[in-house]
């Protein structure tokens, strides 16, 4: 089989309806009970009911893994090999890890819903924005950010690809900065409708209480390569791990310099284990020469394996 790039989304991705296309499948469906055994929570009826459950950061980000993991599974199940490198956004470096088994999905899970839990209390509600800058270099963002916190928090924490940077902070010194970057060049400046600043230094109070509570956790060397968010490198220690898991949580994730340093590594194809094609079109963007591809059906499946054959 050719080698393959295998990546995971973040919050953001989620949608009700989300794996329509797999739902029947019976790895998704076992995967699901799993998830639901071990938080008590039925993941596969929040997204296939209308409500706004899954837009609640303590239920996306167990919810995002469920469903990275469920896909993966039946990748697996239908013969993918295991891929030459994996990577996540955000929370999706925890998906990785899960499927690399550096750590058990029932850690995984409960990881995520406390590091959801630390972020969510590490802010008030409305005290904290998010949003996405698009149509300027990402030196051009943190210059903007630089000169207008007005000594609160202002930072551009995901550099998702060119022309497309997310910045975090205040509430108050987010919204204020929109005009300052549509004044630097910007062609949107538009707040990200989230409840928690994810990524930037009010997130270092949540960080300490996670490092703590990631000490009773076991994790092992992954069976293939993670690029981790935190310096867009892989680690060959389990501490490391732990860190950079730790690091992310306040510093920017760097998904653009993450998929340039996979790109050297000469594998030419990139699927997203996850319905959705948030990662897909972001990944496209920053290596327009390799084959992307993301999992949302039975087809799609079959035709990635096809396509690896």
């Amino acid at each position: 089989m050719k080698k393959f790039i295998l990546t995971f989304p973040g919050q953001g991705s989620q949608s009700i309806g989300m794996m329509k296309g797999l739902a029947e499948q019976v790895v998704i469906k076992d995967t699901f009970t799993e998830a639901s055994n071990i938080l008590g929570v039925d993941f596969l009826e929040m997204i296939t009911s209308e409500n706004n459950q899954i837009n609640k950061t303590i239920n996306t980000q167990p919810l995002m893994l469920t469903v990275g993991i469920a896909t993966w599974r039946y990748l697996l199940s239908i013969g993918i090999s295991l891929p030459a490198f994996s990577a996540g956004h955000s929370l999706g470096e925890f998906t990785a890890l899960v499927a690399g088994e550096s750590l058990s999905f029932r850690d995984g899970l409960n990881l995520v819903l406390k590091r959801a839990e630390l972020m969510q209390d590490a802010v008030p509600e409305n005290e904290g924005a998010m949003a996405a800058i698009l149509g300027l270099d990402d030196d051009a963002v943190i210059d903007v950010c630089l000169k207008n916190s007005n000594n609160q928090t202002l930072e551009a924490v995901n550099f998702n690809s060119p022309g497309q940077v997310v910045v975090a902070g205040t509430k108050a010194v987010v919204e204020a900065s929109l005009n300052h970057f549509k004044d630097a060049g910007a062609k949107r400046a538009i707040i990200v409708p989230v409840s928690v600043p994810s990524h930037c230094s009010l997130m270092k109070p949540a960080s300490i209480k996670f490092k703590e509570y990631l000490k009773s956790v076991v994790f092992k060397l992954p069976n293939f390569p993670v690029i981790q968010n935190y310096q867009a490198v892989s680690y060959n220690e389990t501490e490391l791990i732990k860190d950079a898991l730790v690091l992310q949580m306040f510093n920017p994730v760097r998904w653009t310099e993450t998929i340039k340093n996979l790109s050297r590594k000469e594998v030419g194809i990139f699927v997203e284990s996850a319905p959705g094609k948030i990662l897909t079109g972001l990944n496209k963007r920053i290596n327009r020469d390799a084959i992307h591809t993301s999992i949302d059906s039975v087809e799609s499946a079959n035709q990635f394996l096809l396509q690896i054959k």
